[in-house]
């Protein structure tokens, strides 16, 4: 097997990083009886002034210390609940406000069950990296309470020597919201979420928001997308998941502080695990996918957001592969060619991380492959969640390195570092 140097560095779930949400209560009156909203809200507007003020106190005795803001978090909580109320509520004094957004607000864990899956691009600022480094955004797949998928980001340094440092994380996460978007109206997408002014993106967190993705945003693939204009854009696809169906969407930006979640449309969005590539080739735009389960395909299409079927790229060759392929993130622009990452599943559903080198002209010819794989769960790789697998949605070239932060066992995130020449070598 292929020498991989594994840096130290191992990412972990933690119950502990939490977000204020909102808690959504019934509008809808039951006949004559008042919705379980109005009770709650005039229940606090009779509240006896002290006795407001005790409550608030409370809550905040438990909750302050753990949140960013809370006053202010529940006192837009509460505006939102006013105006779907559909009355003015008049001056009522801010505990009492505040305290009715508490109740409309609730902790949630969401990395509570498993942290896994990354992917990597290059920081939209390289400001003051020196020679031979360069700043880094990774996104993480984060599961928490109800086995909810949220997109999670680090941001990071790497050097041409294989060091890797990763920005603290702050000690408070905020979620992206989606403005302006009435209460009592679920929107269907597409749809844009905003960070906060004044959040990190490694403080960030991207939930689901409409009814395809209720229960979760799967498995980002980020690149760095070159439109033929020279913009630049950074592109991710994932697998909306709303608790029966699935479907690929995009999720676009250009300064990581505003998020477009983009459905896909056309036959292949019915499928997981797209990547687009990093540029148009020969005129098109083109994305691996994984239309049967078991082979890897190539797709064009005129349209970023519109995909159909693809013809077969890649199919299961060698032991370690034979139950199916995937790729394993958008392919890497070598001189070489077009570098692909893919993933294979052997005996025992053991998962491991192999290559193969597309025509750069036509990512249609498959010039060569990895006989054996490149990363392979073993020794304490293969413990955890779901045992025996190693997973990555995406790496990125540094110099002569291929920098690969992997999944390990859906419960861990680990980080290698693979020499491009080495890596052609073991091709056949």
């Amino acid at each position: 097997m292929l020498s991989v140097y594994n840096h130290h560095l191992r990412l972990y779930a933690d119950p502990s990083r939490v977000v204020v949400r909102p808690f959504h209560l019934a509008w809808q009156a039951n006949g004559a009886t008042r919705s379980r909203s109005q009770r709650l809200i005039e229940e606090v507007l009779e509240m006896d002034t002290k006795v407001a003020r005790a409550q608030l106190e409370a809550v905040l005795k438990d909750f302050e210390e753990r949140h960013w803001q809370t006053r202010r978090v529940f006192m837009t909580r509460y505006e939102e609940i006013e105006a779907q109320f559909g009355r003015d509520l008049g001056d009522i004094g801010d505990d009492k406000r505040q305290l009715i957004g508490a109740y409309f607000c609730h902790e949630y864990s969401y990395a509570a069950a498993a942290l896994m899956n990354p992917s990597v691009v290059a920081h939209h600022d390289q400001t003051g990296m020196p020679k031979g480094s360069q700043r880094i955004i990774m996104s993480l797949r984060a599961v928490g309470e109800g086995h909810i998928s949220t997109v999670v980001f680090r941001e990071g340094i790497i050097t041409e020597k294989g060091q890797l440092t990763l920005a603290p994380e702050p000690p408070f996460a905020t979620a992206a919201d989606a403005l302006d978007e009435p209460e009592d109206r679920v929107p269907e997408g597409p749809v844009t979420v905003y960070r906060h002014a004044d959040s990190t993106l490694s403080g960030t967190v991207i939930f689901p928001i409409t009814p395809a993705q209720r229960n979760g945003l799967e498995d980002l693939r980020l690149v760095q997308f070159t439109h033929q204009d020279g913009s630049v854009e950074w592109i991710g696809t994932y697998t909306a998941y709303s608790g029966r169906e699935i479907q690929s969407e995009l999720m676009r930006t250009r300064d990581f502080h505003c998020f477009d979640l983009v459905p896909i449309k056309g036959a292949a969005a019915r499928n997981k695990g797209m990547a687009l590539f990093p540029r148009m080739i020969d005129g098109s735009y083109m994305m691996i996918g994984r239309q049967d389960g078991e082979n890897i395909f190539l797709l064009k299409s005129d349209s970023i957001d519109h995909w159909e079927e693809g013809e077969k790229l890649l199919e299961p060759v060698y032991p370690w592969e034979l139950v199916q392929m995937g790729n394993c993130g958008p392919p890497i622009e070598l001189d070489e060619g077009w570098l692909l990452l893919t993933h294979g599943v052997g005996a025992m559903r053991k998962y491991s991380i192999g290559a193969a080198l597309l025509d750069k002209k036509d990512p249609s010819k498959v010039l060569a492959r990895t006989p054996e794989p490149v990363l392979a769960a073993v020794d304490q790789d293969r413990e955890g969640y779901v045992p025996n697998v190693v997973y990555t949605c995406g790496a990125m070239k540094h110099g002569d390195l291929i920098f690969m932060p992997y999944g390990v066992a859906d419960s861990s995130v680990a980080f290698a570092f693979v020499p491009v020449p080495a890596l052609l070598d073991l091709m056949k």
